[in-house]
């Protein structure tokens, strides 16, 4: 699934080729896409209908398009598959197009395509500029309200196994699995490590490893494991050869030389270094 730094690549594409352009027409190709916007398709179309974009917005896995007219955006989860792209206007349909959105100016569509329909789009309010139905998810670690001093206060408050605590959206917004994993190898900890036993100035250093891993994938324009993430102009990422640990199993640690690991965690899957990172007892 997408993380921050694989959606803030989108966030700028969008950013880039919608800001400022007024809505001509939405159509929506299949209704799952806008499944939480209760009201339907007719009525989805017919709001945006005139309306422009006034920029691209995102928190953690999350982007929203604040729209002309009141204070509402268009808010979009990416799911596991899903793709915002822009596309030259007469371009055929993509296999698995759900919503497209044709601008007054006549230039590229805006598309959102999405093979496994996980992801979803939506109209909303806003509440203090953030979209009503993720007001309570936390702030990101690049956002300038995000407070160190009290994630670290509630983190220790936590206790739960850290890597756990990393994917609380409540507790710290935009980290997924891969990045988590990143992440505690930069600190030198492992994911099973308990809360309430790490000192703030090893939570201060988890925090910037969970910055720099997720400032270089954004260089790198994010991890592509394979075609589904994509950016608005349907190029991929290549973070992943950058990874230190994620995916790298019997793989020599880059610091050590000590053979990656792969455990099980929440029907997913966990990789460290036995060495660099060793399981709390």
């Amino acid at each position: 699934m997408p993380e921050l730094p694989e959606v803030e690549v989108v966030r700028r594409g969008l950013a880039q080729w919608v800001t400022g352009r007024e809505i001509a027409a939405a159509e929506v190709l299949h209704p799952r896409a806008i499944r939480r916007h209760a009201p339907g398709a007719d009525e989805f179309a017919a709001r945006l209908k005139g309306r422009a974009v006034l920029s691209a917005e995102r928190r953690g896995k999350y982007l929203w398009l604040p729209l002309s007219g009141a204070e509402e955006a268009l808010l979009a989860h990416l799911g596991m598959s899903g793709q915002l792209l822009v596309v030259e206007p007469d371009s055929p349909p993509e296999k698995h197009l759900r919503v497209r959105l044709r601008f007054e100016d006549g230039g590229p569509d805006l598309r959102f395509v999405d093979q496994r329909t996980f992801g979803h789009i939506m109209l909303t309010g806003l509440a203090d500029g953030v979209p009503e139905p993720i007001a309570h998810i936390a702030p990101d670690p690049f956002e300038p309200v995000f407070d160190d001093a009290e994630f670290a206060g509630r983190l220790r408050a936590r206790h739960t196994e850290i890597k756990r605590a990393l994917l609380d959206q409540s507790l710290i917004s935009g980290v997924g699995n891969i990045y988590a994993d990143e992440a505690l190898w930069i600190a030198r900890l492992h994911g099973a490590r308990q809360t309430q036993t790490l000192t703030r100035p090893k939570i201060a250093e988890l925090l910037a490893g969970v910055r720099a891993v997720m400032s270089s994938a954004l260089q790198q324009g994010g991890t592509s494991f394979d075609s589904l993430y994509v950016n608005v102009n349907g190029e991929s990422g290549y973070f992943e050869r950058s990874l230190e640990v994620y995916g790298r199993r019997d793989l020599p640690c880059s610091r050590c030389g000590t053979a990656i690991r792969r455990e099980p965690f929440m029907n997913r899957s966990s990789y460290s270094c036995p060495r660099c990172q060793r399981r709390p007892r």
